[in-house]
């Protein structure tokens, strides 16, 4: 258990954070870190990371480097007695030339489970990226600081979840009463892959995401492998899908496919065999769902690319291609979701636990008139909830695809 006069942590806060300091300072390691595949030490303390550093190496792409450091769905784990808990970090936030500011990233506090705070961090880095050219640059900034006060006294598990669109570096934790980590016990994990919808994108904050809405209410302990604008069938990602631990698999596959414009039908089906086989090759028999795209109005019959849109002052996207180009193999949703119900039902025949989903029957047309995609793209606030619900509805209750599994099998 960590003390005030430990020195492997700092003995004050960063210059620049705005906090009223408690006795206990706590350094950030990976004992208290659950969610991340990886925990890299950094100058000013650890960086979560979503993909592993063979997976890393193997990247050229600074979208999935950017997004894969968004800790969505990573929180600092912890048992205290504490009331009082700040957290140190330096985040790292994406902004975009002649378009609005997008909202700061949220840290969620939960006691015993429950939703006791929200506030977002001072300070950081502006990552600042011309949508023209795709050049960017960094404004820097310093560390901040985030204070939970008023918490109930006496023993309980607290967790911190960190911002799902922020790169989130993690300097010093400091409490009024010592931390020790939870232990893991026997929980269920649950690992799933997808799109910046999986990853948060829209979402008020990070137990907000449908992914973390949807773990909640199944009662699992969520890795979240969601990856904005990165989920392209790329190897390393399915290595690293095969070689994380896991009770429950999902993959949310097709939306970056079309928006890319990345492949055609040629190459798709083939693409998900060898992904799927990747993931296999580690988890022969885990229950593995595998989900089609949600409504998506301006791809579900035009090809990608998508591109930015600034009309009417807001930013959101537009569909590039051209309808008839469907007849050369370019994908549109309507064709991927046709073709991961063929490829599944092919596997399914030697692979039992592997099951399909209509991304459809998670948010279709009746839920995009009443809740519209606020950037033609991404869902909102309210459409997140009502998908996580659906999906554990789905997928954990008993006898769905992805069954909790019983408690010490």
């Amino acid at each position: 258990m960590d003390s005030p006069r430990d020195p492997a942590s700092p003995a004050a806060p960063p210059r620049g954070t705005e906090w009223i300091t408690t006795p206990f300072t706590t350094a950030l390691a990976e004992r208290l870190v659950r969610g991340a595949l990886d925990v890299e030490r950094t100058a000013h303390g650890v960086l979560p990371h979503r993909l592993p550093a063979r997976a890393r190496a193997q990247n050229t792409d600074e979208q999935v480097a950017r997004a894969e450091a968004m800790p969505a769905g990573v929180r600092l784990v912890f048992r205290t007695r504490a009331t009082v808990v700040e957290l140190a970090a330096l985040r790292t936030k994406m902004a975009y030339e002649g378009a609005p500011p997008g909202p700061d990233g949220m840290y969620d506090l939960l006691v015993d489970g429950r939703l006791a705070g929200r506030r977002g961090v001072t300070g950081g880095n502006v990552l600042l990226m011309d949508l023209a050219t795709g050049a960017t640059k960094t404004r820097q900034g310093p560390v901040g600081a985030v204070r939970f006060a008023g918490l109930p006294a006496g023993d309980k598990d607290v967790e911190i979840w960190l911002p799902h669109n922020e790169i989130t570096e993690l300097v010093l934790l400091r409490t009024d009463a010592p931390v020790e980590p939870c232990p893991a016990g026997d929980r269920t994990v649950w690992l799933h892959h997808g799109s910046s919808i999986s990853q948060g994108a829209e979402a008020a904050g990070p137990t907000a995401t449908w992914p973390a809405a949807a773990a909640s209410l199944g009662g699992v302990d969520l890795v979240n492998l969601g990856l904005s604008g990165s989920a392209l069938l790329d190897p390393f990602v399915a290595r690293a899908l095969r070689d994380t631990p896991a009770d429950l698999i999902s993959v949310k596959l097709g939306i970056n496919i079309v928006n890319l414009d990345l492949m055609r039908l040629r190459a798709f089906g083939p693409a998900v065999h060898g992904f799927l086989d990747t993931i296999r090759e580690g988890h022969p028999h885990t229950p593995l769902l595998v989900v089609s795209p949600l409504l998506c109005p301006m791809h579900e019959d035009t090809p990608g690319p998508a591109a930015p849109d600034l009309g009417e002052g807001r930013f959101g996207f537009a569909a590039m291609g051209d309808p008839a180009e469907r007849d050369t193999g370019k994908l549109t949703l309507t064709v991927i979701r046709e073709e991961l119900a063929r490829v599944v039902e092919q596997r399914a025949a030697d692979d039992p636990h592997l099951h399909h989903l209509d991304g459809l029957a998670l948010y279709g047309p009746a839920d995009c008139a009443e809740l519209p995609l606020p950037d033609q793209l991404h869902p909102g606030p309210r459409a997140h909830r009502r998908i996580g619900e659906r999906f554990a509805a789905y997928a954990f209750a008993p006898g769905g695809p992805l069954q909790r599994r019983p408690t010490g099998s």
